[in-house]
């Protein structure tokens, strides 16, 4: 027998957008939506409202933006929308008052192959990590972040160039199929679960975290192996973005830039580490192992851009690269 389901959606960026929207399209009942408060951001400090915001508002879906759950006021709101289900795409932890509310449960899309890659930044550490494969889970919450009994995994293979841009992207919309997937079997009272630990294989497996990324960690390290330097790049791809620093020789003047992409040229050579080769068309930088070659970079202050563009203007011979 199926059961008459009355959800609320919580989620805040776009990666959550896609599940909210295949529900709506699919004629589910969202009875509410619950994201982050509108906030001041960028030069002009306007308003911003969260891409999960602006879609629910613009299906005409119930929005509640409360600056803290724990308050009285915002357990009263969301009681009074009486869900029996819950469902959380990357959004803040909840209070065990909110996630237990609901007689269904609460549970949660993650972007990664659970109990692998706990944590804020699941998609970038996969890729910085040299994995090739990763995928997304659906699971029931409870006490420990990211913990609770898988309801159902996708899988999903990494290819050797690709940034965690584009895995994002990937993942988004396979995570989206997995929530319908996770909330039909709810609904024909199908769901069934497994702990975590049956995930592991029977080797002793190591548990890899995914700590939120700080700006110090995304400096490159030009003293690590190519292939190591190479996955930092696109695993911090478009955001937060690695960084290096180069030192023009003439006027000891530091110029810091983001690189967005990079190639590999595996050679052996005797150049010491961090020598800069650059032609009118290529950038690239001699490291354990072979070549770096900087493909799309940002310089302090101007735009985004193809290296080979920049070459056309810029000499890095006049410069040293900072490590």
């Amino acid at each position: 027998m199926k059961k008459e389901l009355r959800i609320i959606f919580m989620g805040t960026p776009d990666f959550a957008v896609a599940s909210l929207k295949i529900l709506v399209e699919n004629g589910y009942n969202i009875v509410g939506v619950i994201t982050a408060p509108d906030k001041p951001a960028g030069r002009g400090q306007k308003i911003h409202e969260s891409a999960v915001k602006k879609y629910a508002v613009a299906q005409n879906l119930t929005v509640l933006q409360p600056t803290n759950l724990k308050s009285a006021d915002s357990i009263q709101e969301i009681k009074d929308l009486k869900a029996n289900l819950q469902i959380v795409v990357a959004f803040r932890m909840l209070p065990e008052v909110i996630w237990n509310m609901p007689e269904l449960g609460t549970f949660n899309l993650h972007a990664s192959l659970l109990p692998q890659y706990r944590g804020a930044a699941p998609i970038n550490w996969a890729i910085i990590n040299g994995e090739k494969e990763t995928g997304v889970t659906t699971f029931f919450l409870q006490h420990q972040i990211d913990t609770g009994d898988i309801i159902a995994q996708e899988k999903v293979s990494i290819r050797e160039n690709e940034t965690a841009g584009e895995l994002h992207d990937k993942l988004m919309n396979i995570g989206s199929q997995l929530v319908l997937k996770t909330v039909q079997q709810i609904e024909n009272g199908t769901v069934t679960t497994q702990p975590q630990f049956r995930f592991l294989s029977k080797k002793k497996q190591e548990l890899k975290e995914a700590f939120k990324i700080f700006k110090p960690f995304c400096k490159i390290d030009w003293s690590k192996s190519i292939n190591e330097i190479h996955n930092h790049v696109r695993g911090l791809s478009p955001y937060p973005t690695a960084w290096t620093a180069f030192k023009e020789t003439a006027t000891g003047k530091t110029v810091s830039c983001k690189i967005f992409r990079t190639a590999i040229e595996k050679a052996d050579h005797q150049l010491p580490t961090g020598t800069i080769s650059s032609t009118k068309t290529e950038l690239k930088i001699a490291v354990n192992g072979g070549f770096i070659h900087i493909v799309e970079i940002q310089l302090e202050g101007k735009k985004r851009m193809e290296t080979s563009t920049l070459l056309n203007g810029f000499d890095f011979n006049k410069f040293t690269l900072v490590q």
